[in-house]
C-alpha cells in the first residue's frame, strides 16, 4: 500500500528475468526482488521500458504481475506498468494488477499512432476512470512519440486519482516545467528516469528516481537520494561519479539503443543476481567479446561481496 504521498524514494524498475520469450525465470526474479529490498529500496516498479514489457507477452506481463506481488508480499509499494496501444488491454492489465494486491498502475500514452495533446488528454480522461489503482503518468518520448506537454499533465491530474509522474525524457528543464505546474498538488509524486539526474532532481524538489542501475547496486542509488534529501552536495557529488562511471560503462556496450538493457541484464547475470541475460525478442543478448567488455566494467568499480563499496 502506498501509505504516504507523494511517493518518494528509490523505485527500481525491475528487469524481467527470463529463460526464453515465453518463459519467467522465476527463481531469478525472487533473488532479484530480496536484493532490491536487503538494499534499501523504496518501492519495486514492473513491466515498464526496463522490464520489457512491449516485447512480452500477456500471458508472461500477468505472470510477472502474480509472481512480483507474491515475492514481495506487501513489503514494498509495488506499481505496475499498463501501457499499450489497446485501451481494453490496459484496463484488463490493471485489473490483474489490483487483483494481485498491486498498489498502483503506470501509464505511458499509446505508441503507434502518435496523438495530438488534445487527444492525449481526452484518452487519460477515458482511461483513468476505469482503472481500479492509483494512476502515475509515464513520459516516454523516444519510444511512444509524444510527450505529455505541462499543462496536459496538469489537466489529466485534475483527477485526484492521477497521483505522480515518471519523467524518462532525460530533459531536466521540462522536468522542472512539469514540477512547476503541478505545484497546487503537494501530494503530486515527480520521480525521474534517468539515474544520471536524479541527484539534481531531488534537490530541486523532485521526489526520487525510478532508476535502471539500482537492480544491480540498490544501495547506491538510495544513497544519492538520502543525500540530495539532505541537501549534501559533497555527498552527492561523490556519489554521482560512481553513477556516470556505470552509466558511461555499462550501458554503452554495443552499437544500438538496445545497449543499456543488454548491458544492465549481462551485469545482472554476471553480479549472480540473475540466472541468464536473456532478452526478449527482437534483441539478443551479449556476445563474448561485450561480455567480456561489462566483466571489465564492473572489475572497475569498488565492488566486495557483491555490493559497492561507497
Amino acid at each position: 500500500m502506498i501509505k504516504s504521498k507523494p511517493l518518494c524514494g528509490i523505485i527500481p524498475p525491475l528487469v524481467t528475468p527470463l529463460k526464453d520469450n515465453e518463459t519467467l525465470d522465476v527463481e531469478s526474479l525472487e533473488k532479484l526482488i530480496e536484493h532490491l529490498i536487503a538494499g534499501g529500496v523504496h518501492g519495486l516498479f514492473i513491466l515498464g521500458t526496463t522490464g520489457e514489457e512491449q516485447s512480452l507477452s500477456y500471458g508472461v506481463r500477468q505472470q510477472m504481475i502474480r509472481e512480483s506481488a507474491r515475492i514481495n508480499n506487501g513489503r514494498l509499494p509495488l506499481l505496475v506498468c499498463v501501457t499499450d496501444t489497446s485501451i481494453v488491454e490496459s484496463i484488463r492489465l490493471a485489473r490483474v494488477a489490483a487483483d494481485c494486491g498491486a498498489d498502483g498502475v503506470v501509464s505511458a500514452p499509446p505508441y503507434y499512432f502518435a496523438t495530438g495533446q488534445p487527444e492525449l488528454a481526452q484518452f487519460y480522461e477515458e482511461l483513468v476512470p476505469q482503472l481500479p489503482l492509483p494512476v502515475f503518468l509515464y513520459n516516454m518520448p523516444s519510444h511512444v512519440k509524444v510527450s505529455f506537454a505541462p499543462d496536459t499533465v496538469r489537466r489529466i491530474a485534475r483527477n485526484p486519482q492521477v497521483i505522480g509522474f515518471k519523467d524518462s525524457s532525460a530533459n531536466a528543464v521540462y522536468f522542472q516545467s512539469v514540477m512547476y505546474k503541478m505545484k497546487e498538488r503537494p501530494d503530486f509524486a515527480m520521480l525521474v528516469g534517468p539515474e544520471e539526474i536524479t541527484g539534481e532532481c531531488v534537490l530541486l524538489g523532485g521526489h526520487g528516481g525510478i532508476n535502471g542501475g539500482a537492480n544491480m547496486f540498490p544501495e547506491l542509488y538510495v544513497a544519492m537520494y538520502d543525500a540530495a534529501v539532505r541537501r549534501d552536495i559533497e555527498r552527492v557529488l561523490e556519489l554521482q561519479q560512481y553513477i556516470m562511471q556505470i552509466s558511461t560503462s555499462i550501458y554503452t556496450v554495443g552499437k544500438h539503443g538496445s545497449s543499456y538493457l543488454k548491458g544492465l541484464k549481462c551485469a545482472l547475470s554476471l553480479l549472480g543476481i540473475i540466472k541468464d541475460d536473456f532478452v526478449a525478442s527482437p534483441f539478443y543478448k551479449f556476445e563474448e567479446p561485450e561480455r567480456e567488455k561489462i566483466r571489465q566494467a564492473l572489475a572497475a568499480l569498488p565492488i566486495k561481496d557483491g555490493k559497492l563499496c561507497i
